[in-house]
């Protein structure tokens, strides 16, 4: 079908892209009156990786798991009559997978219907470019309504629409990989194919040693399924201060049982001959494995077949799209933010970026020069325990300042929790690491191993990100008994 003439629509922001950073910008620029489109190319899926396959539902799979990691710990609260934790078969993954599919469809719902309460247009496709005006095209992903353009037509699969705008955003985010080089590959699945399993598998391995290669880790342990994850070097999250390294992997290892592989990768996956149910996968030293499963968490790609060559925008050598500080692009009438533009691939920091960008496109001369700092962003990763990072790691900050001006507090201990708990390998480690700098002793960074890490990081995030010194942390009366009091007490 021919595409309706792009004079036919014209909008003041157009929005390629509806998950949480799209969504909160064309949101932010409906309320300051700018006519916004916005376009989801996952049909009724609004909300992006977070909400459909990311933080959200890997949030109440770790929930779940945390729940069983401490079913043991009931016995010796005289709460049950066996310390046994649970075994493999005991989750009911069908019930409970039908109840979280559930719950995202409901916030789906929930993003369509602010959407619509902020007079905000928006509609299910893949949009592209197709011109230097920079006029955008939509296939549409599937069949629908679009009142807002034609009231009562049911618009079909495939179908072509064309739509111009004075300003656009790209915010289309990125999408997990499977590694292309590796015979097999394809027989595993990513992050995303790990939300469709229908049944819990009995052994799986994980590769890749980032956060979320950790977080699927501990959740299959933590239901009983068997561990093989497959790390490059010694540690995981190699990307975070090395007490956070070492704490996670040494804990997964010792205590949660979890086959950490150190120093290996895959070189391929076959189906097994007598079982087609199983994956064989052998390791770069030739050992096997004989799984149900196999997940990669070896990275993410950012979604860039947009037609950027009809309007100029520039990618990085990592296939990005290139924006400044101010979400800019070499084009500018468009702008980019999200895991898209790869520079802190957060849900909140597209949030957050959204949101300042429209109130300086959009809310007047108060806001001329607002945009995100992207400096001391706090990060949590839902591990068994969890952990959390703010500002600088340890060597990043002696590599900044020298290894004289920097100052380094640390702290390890049980939780008062496991003071009932008997057996030491149902104890998790609480680690927690304060990095300052200069005479004032300036916190620069502040790592945590802990149950809880997540929530005490948010409100001491606050302090570091005002500037706080370890004088200011020393000054705040401890809360006890507490995990955290340790922050403002340690010496």
């Amino acid at each position: 079908m021919a595409p309706i003439a792009s004079s036919l629509k014209n909008f003041d922001y157009l929005v390629i892209g509806g998950g949480s950073g799209g969504v909160a910008s064309a949101r932010r620029a409906a309320k300051y009156g700018a006519k916004v489109l916005l376009i989801e190319s996952n049909f009724n899926k609004l909300g992006g990786t977070c909400v459909n396959v990311g933080c959200v539902p890997k949030k109440v799979m770790w929930y779940a798991s945390d729940l069983a990691h401490k079913k043991a710990d009931l016995f010796d609260y005289k709460l049950d009559e066996t310390r046994e934790p649970i075994k493999y078969g005991e989750f009911n993954w069908g019930e409970f997978k039908v109840k979280r599919d559930a719950y995202v469809t409901r916030l789906n719902g929930i993003y369509a219907n602010n959407l619509k309460k902020e007079g905000v247009d928006y509609l299910f496709g893949f949009g592209k470019f197709i011109n230097s005006q920079g006029d955008v095209e939509v296939k549409l992903s599937g069949d629908q309504e679009i009142p807002w353009l034609e009231s009562g037509k049911q618009y079909k699969k495939g179908e072509t629409l064309v739509f111009s705008a004075d300003k656009v955003l790209i915010a289309t985010g990125g999408t997990a990989i499977i590694p292309p080089d590796t015979p097999g590959a394809d027989l595993g699945i990513t992050s995303n194919g790990f939300f469709d399993l229908e049944r819990q598998p009995k052994r799986v391995a994980i590769v890749g040693a980032g956060y979320i290669g950790v977080e699927f880790s501990g959740v299959f342990n933590g239901l009983g399924t068997q561990v093989d994850f497959i790390i490059r070097r010694d540690t995981v999250l190699r990307a975070f201060d090395d007490i956070i390294q070492n704490t996670i992997t040494d804990h997964y290892i010792d205590n949660l049982g979890v086959n950490i592989i150190k120093n290996s990768g895959v070189k391929k996956i076959e189906t097994a001959k007598d079982d087609p149910s199983k994956k064989i996968v052998t390791l770069i030293n030739d050992d096997t494995l004989v799984v149900d499963d196999v997940i990669w968490t070896v990275g993410r790609k950012s979604l860039v077949d947009l037609g950027l060559e009809h309007v100029g925008v520039k990618l990085n050598e990592r296939g990005q799209v290139e924006a400044n500080e101010y979400q800019a692009t070499a084009n500018p009438k468009i702008f980019s933010l999200g895991d898209v533009v790869g520079k802190v691939e957060l849900t909140p920091v597209a949030i957050a970026a959204g949101r300042k960008l429209s109130n300086r496109l959009f809310g007047g001369p108060e806001f001329k020069d607002a945009h995100l700092d992207y400096n001391y962003i706090p990060s949590a990763v839902f591990s068994h325990p969890e952990c959390g990072s703010i500002g600088l790691s340890t060597q990043e900050a002696i590599a900044k300042y020298g290894k004289d001006n920097v100052k380094v507090y640390n702290s390890k201990f049980t939780a008062m929790y496991y003071a009932m708990v008997e057996n030491p390998k149902h104890k998790s480690p609480t680690v927690y690491r304060i990095v300052t700098q200069g005479p004032d002793e300036k916190v620069v960074g502040l790592h945590l191993v802990g149950d809880g890490s997540a929530e005490i990081l948010q409100g001491f995030g606050v302090a570091i990100k005002m500037g706080a010194t370890k004088a200011d942390f020393d000054n705040c009366v401890a809360i006890h008994p507490s995990s955290a009091e340790e922050l403002v007490t340690m010496t």
